[in-house]
Formats: C-alpha cells, sequence, structure tokens
C-alpha cells in the first residue's frame, strides 16, 4: 500500500510517536482497515487522556495516511511542537473569539483537498468520571454534513490509565494496553440536503457521539450510560 506522501517533518514525527507510543504501553489496534487508504475521511474521537492524540497519528499513519487534528492553540506555542504542527498541516483551534470559525474552515479544506481529519469533538478531555463521552460541541455535524465523506467512529482506551491529566498521574509499570478501534462509517444520508439548523447539529452530533460511545461501550466490555456528562467541571476535578 502506498503511504501519502507527508514530507521530512511527518517523518520526524512518525520517529517519535511509533516507539513512543510502543514505550508507553502495548498497543492494540483494531479497525484499521475501515479507515480508507486513499480520498477524504472525518474521525470522530472519543477524548480521554492527553496521549490520545499520539495514538491516534500512529493508528492513521500505519494505514498509510497524514491525520489533521483540530487542536488546541496552545500546542503551537511549544517551539520545536510549533514546526512539527506547522510542517504537517495541523489545524490551531482558538476557541472563544471568530478564529473558531477559522479553524473549521481550515478543516473544510483538508477534507475538500482529500485529507484524513481526526477530531475530538468533546473539544477537551471527558470530564465524565467514568470516562465516557460528554456532551460535544456541533462542529463535528457542520464537517459532517458539509462533506459527503466517510465519517468514522474512532475510540481510544487504556490512554486514561498510562497518563490521567486530572489526578496528574503517570503510570508506567504495570504496563497496560492502549486500545484503538475504528468502526463504520456511520450513515448520514437521512440527514443531508436538509436546512442546517441548531437544532439538526445537535442531532447529528449526539448520534455521531452514540456510535463512539456504543464502540467504546464494545472495547470495555460494559454497558454505557444513557445520557452524556454535561461537560460542567466536578469540584476539583475530582474523579
Amino acid at each position: 500500500m502506498a503511504k501519502e506522501k507527508g514530507g521530512f517533518w511527518v517523518g520526524v514525527a512518525a520517529a517519535l510517536f511509533h516507539p513512543g507510543t510502543r514505550l508507553l504501553a502495548r498497543r492494540r489496534f483494531e479497525g484499521l482497515e475501515k479507515v480508507p487508504a486513499e480520498g477524504p475521511a472525518l474521525l470522530v474521537c472519543n477524548h480521554i487522556s492527553y496521549l490520545d492524540p499520539p495514538y491516534t497519528a500512529v493508528f492513521v499513519h500505519k494505514r498509510g495516511r497524514v491525520p489533521r487534528f483540530l487542536a488546541k492553540d496552545s500546542l503551537w506555542k511549544i517551539p520545536v511542537l510549533r514546526t512539527i504542527l506547522v510542517a504537517t498541516g495541523q489545524i490551531p483551534v482558538r476557541r472563544g473569539s471568530v478564529d473558531a470559525q477559522q479553524s473549521l474552515a481550515a478543516a473544510h479544506d483538508a477534507l475538500s483537498a482529500g485529507r484524513v481529519v481526526a477530531i475530538y469533538a468533546e473539544g477537551t478531555i471527558t470530564r465524565d468520571p467514568d470516562f465516557w463521552p460528554m456532551r460535544s460541541r456541533t462542529g463535528v455535524a457542520r464537517l459532517a454534513l458539509e462533506h459527503d465523506v466517510p465519517v468514522i467512529p474512532v475510540v481510544h482506551w487504556g490512554t486514561h490509565q498510562v497518563y490521567d491529566h486530572y489526578r496528574k498521574r503517570l503510570r508506567l509499570w504495570p504496563r497496560r494496553t492502549v486500545v484503538v478501534r475504528a468502526g463504520e462509517p456511520v450513515d448520514l444520508s437521512e440527514y443531508r440536503g436538509r436546512p442546517v439548523t441548531n437544532a439538526l447539529l445537535r442531532e447529528v452530533t449526539d448520534l455521531l457521539m452514540t456510535k463512539v460511545r456504543l464502540q467504546l461501550a464494545e472495547v470495555r466490555g460494559e454497558e454505557p450510560p444513557a445520557e452524556f456528562h454535561s461537560g460542567r467541571a466536578a469540584s476539583g476535578e475530582a474523579r
């Protein structure tokens, strides 16, 4: 399978992330064939740890693709990382400003150019005490509806056991297993062509994240909650 050309800095990132993710934990990648070998795709991901993006990146790169992430703009303030992010075409998200729309526009451009775009629709690491997905932002629905591309749920499990941000806890031993699984593309045909209203965006967002939640339940071997966590932080971010 021919790899998507990524250039020097994609090679640098791959040289760091492939061995780095193996060092941190055992990896189990499932459903890799669900990511198209070519052409555009939107990956809708859950978010349980700051370690999720490196595992997502390796997962997609093993399919021969170069993912474009929508990520917090604060990452662009880290000198070396900024160089890698800019050179590999990553998309900074500046919340609470008109620049947020520019981030979505950049994601639209990436999909139009045939790229794989990965989005953590919750906007931050979940605050659900049991690490289920929380109520998500509707930008993911806007992307999914404006581009007739495969929309693929992708889940992570185990990264939070290696690094739990809210508890500031890094655990390298005992060695954990990180699972990344891609599911079947979500059929959005009944929603396409309808007027894009806030109600429609919310409905499609909840549909996509329900697919993510059900897939995560399969990986965990547990029953998922009936509702999404509100996203409001608990006192002291305690879990």
